[in-house]
């Protein structure tokens, strides 16, 4: 433990609902704006959900130019372009000298369906004569990793370089795996988080089929509810965002701005089922132990917990009774919010679109609410910033995210001492 390296955070990225930057981000989501709307991406007439948080005027080929945009599927562009972004925002210079020790781990949990979606659909109308003209990028635009290697290439990076797939976990696990190459001296800098885009006929009606999503359709503002009694289910989105992340000693001697230092990382899994929760929240409350014992940490440390909460009856409660149960006499005292209410549930994105508010809570000391907590749940007993962001000096906060197939990670994040 007291050999490893520190680490910290110097750049951030990120293009969502709530805009294509990370200061545009950040503004509405203390704002209390909401980002879900109805579906345009395609005609959700045949489901039941026709609402989704839609990434609204991103313009590809103004932000990678035409030919590199038409390489990479949507998910990819996103996170690209999020990657892009987060660099420039460090002031890190990749450089013959350092590239080799600069790693790009970028997640996501489906990857390219898009494409995956568009050439099956042909396949569907024109048969199999259509396997004589696949586009050569189809192979490389479906693949998870897309995101991960095209800013690898783009920016001459040669170190680690991989993209983890967990479900809704997956862009934390990029970012604590990539937590673990700077500390032990595998990478100096690292580009780390997730991408995601699958508003598609197929996802969405798949998650239909499951009873898993909102169908307030006609207030999509307000669908997305964490902890409200009145919550019926989570809503779709996409989006993307990175954080460089950089040894401390050498982001100092550069003078780069540092938002926060990451501390810890923990990771469980719930070994229950493929989809539903463990219903007392074990396998949280394993990874949030863990995360502590990484940090060298305690709960009475902890001032705010970037919650999971997706929206869903089970998977809000199991989280809560996981914090109320692991917090003891202090769950009264720290302040857990889920800002899914704002920018929807990115699936493979979501942790490191998340991982940017709560760095952005340390380093700015306003928590961002938990936006249509109308009708608090008597099982979510919690203080969740309801509705309204708060001002609070914040030493130590945690980032969860908890995918399918019962896949637990937490992030800790500290205020550079």
């Amino acid at each position: 433990m007291a050999d490893r390296r520190r680490v910290v955070i110097t750049g951030l990225g990120a293009v969502t609902p709530l805009g294509n930057t990370a200061p545009e981000f950040w503004r509405r989501l203390i704002a209390g704006e909401c980002g879900i709307g109805p579906i345009t991406q395609f005609d959700p007439q045949y489901v039941t959900t026709k609402i989704a948080g839609e990434v609204l005027d991103f313009d590809a080929d103004a932000a990678l130019g035409r030919k590199e945009a038409r390489r990479l599927d949507r998910f990819a562009q996103l996170g690209v372009t999020a990657a892009k972004e987060a660099l420039a925002d460090s002031g890190f210079q990749i450089s013959d000298e350092n590239r080799n020790d600069v790693g790009v781990f970028i997640a996501t949990g489906i990857g390219g369906i898009l494409t995956l979606a568009e050439w099956a659909n042909r396949l569907g109308i024109e048969g199999p004569k259509v396997a004589g003209r696949v586009s050569p990028f189809f192979v490389p635009m479906l693949m998870a990793n897309a995101a991960a290697g095209t800013v690898s290439i783009m920016l001459g990076a040669r170190g680690p370089s991989l993209s983890t797939a967990s479900a809704c976990a997956s862009s934390n696990n990029a970012i604590g795996e990539a937590l673990r190459k700077i500390q032990y001296g595998e990478a100096d800098v690292m580009l780390a988080g997730g991408a995601e885009s699958t508003i598609t006929p197929l996802c969405v009606g798949g998650f239909c089929s499951m009873k898993a999503m909102s169908t307030r359709n006609d207030e999509p503002t307000k669908a997305s509810r964490p902890f409200d009694r009145e919550r019926d289910g989570f809503v779709l989105s996409e989006g993307a965002a990175v954080l460089v992340l950089e040894e401390l000693e050498a982001a100092q001697r550069r003078g780069a701005r540092i938002y926060a230092e990451l501390i810890g990382y923990g990771v469980s899994s719930d070994a229950y089922n493929i989809v539903q929760p463990e219903p007392e929240g074990s396998g949280v409350r394993l990874a949030l132990e863990r995360v502590f014992c990484d940090g060298g940490i305690t709960p009475a440390d902890v001032q705010y917990v970037n919650a999971h909460a997706t929206a869903t009856p089970q998977g809000d409660v199991a989280e809560s009774r996981a914090i109320r149960r692991l917090w003891g006499e202090y769950a009264d005292k720290v302040a857990v919010s889920s800002t899914k209410g704002a920018h929807g549930h990115a699936l493979g994105a979501a942790g490191a679109i998340e991982a940017v508010a709560t760095v952005m809570a340390i380093s700015t000391g306003i928590l961002p609410p938990t936006i249509n907590l109308d009708y608090p749940d008597p099982e979510c007993d919690l203080d969740y910033v309801p509705n309204v962001a708060r001002k609070a000096a914040v030493d130590v906060a945690l980032s969860n995210s908890f995918g399918f197939g019962g896949h637990n990670a937490v992030l800790a994040f500290r205020k550079l001492r």
